[in-house]
C-alpha cells in the first residue's frame, strides 16, 4: 500500500522535517499540531484560542482531502498544565457532534514553540 502525503496551505506548515498528515488506505494520520495561525504565522495567547486553534489545523487538513470531524477516530491532546483540562474539553467537545472519538490526554513539560497545548488525530475515510 502506497501513503500519499497531505498538505494544505489552510493548515500551517510543519514546523520540523514531518508532514501535516500522510494517508495509508483509508487512514489519516494528522501529525500534532499546534496552534499556529496559519494566515498570520502567529499562536494565541490564551489556552482557549490555542486550542481552538490546534483543532482549526486539524479541520483544515482533513477538509483538504474531502474528509472532517465526523471521520475522526482517535485524538491525542498534549498540555503543559492539566488546570486547563476542563477548559480544553469544553472547546474539543464543541468541535466534535457528540459522537467523540478515542483520546488521550497528557501533561508535558514543554512543546515546540512554546505552546500550551499540541493536537493529533487519526480519521477513517
Amino acid at each position: 500500500m502506497k501513503k500519499e502525503i497531505i498538505a494544505t496551505k489552510d493548515a500551517p506548515a510543519a514546523v520540523g522535517p514531518y508532514s501535516q498528515a500522510v494517508r495509508s488506505g483509508s487512514t489519516i494520520y494528522v501529525s500534532g499540531q499546534v496552534p499556529i495561525d496559519p494566515e498570520t504565522g502567529k499562536m494565541p495567547e490564551t489556552i482557549e484560542e490555542q486550542a481552538k486553534q490546534c483543532l482549526k489545523n486539524i479541520q483544515a487538513i482533513l477538509k483538504s482531502v474531502g474528509a472532517g470531524m465526523e471521520n475522526v477516530v482517535r485524538c491525542g491532546i498534549f498540555m503543559t498544565n492539566l488546570d486547563d483540562f476542563k477548559t480544553v474539553n469544553e472547546i474539543y467537545a464543541s468541535f466534535f457532534s457528540g459522537d467523540y472519538p478515542a483520546r488521550a490526554t497528557v501533561e508535558v513539560a514543554r512543546l515546540p514553540l512554546g505552546a500550551m497545548i499540541e493536537i493529533d488525530a487519526i480519521a477513517e475515510v
